[in-house]
């Protein structure tokens, strides 16, 4: 079964944010941590993978992310302490093998 993922990325605790779809969160936020994803992810250095959601259909990751991108700061941000309260970048959890 396919897998969608609505991602959030920070520059630092507190710092810049960039929410984004994809459907290879591992391939993805690599591309975000090399410097080949877009230019404001590289231009604010923005690449630690703070939170994240996974949706079974590309139609509900794209509106989730539709709808969070239009929220105010402080939502984003409470949606990140909710579940990772000290902003550890989890890119090792999700790349690791089981």
């Amino acid at each position: 079964m396919k897998q969608y993922y609505v991602y959030i990325l920070a520059s630092r605790p507190g710092g810049a944010l960039y929410i984004g779809v994809t459907n290879d969160l591992v391939r993805r936020v690599f591309e975000h941590k090399k410097g080949q994803a877009d230019s404001f992810t590289r231009r604010y250095g923005i690449d630690q993978l703070v939170y994240y959601e996974v949706y079974s259909s590309s139609y509900q990751a794209i509106q989730r992310e539709k709808n969070i991108k239009h929220w105010p700061r402080v939502w984003k941000t409470r949606l990140i302490l909710k579940d990772n309260a000290t902003w550890r970048d989890l890119y090792e959890d999700i790349s690791s093998p089981s």
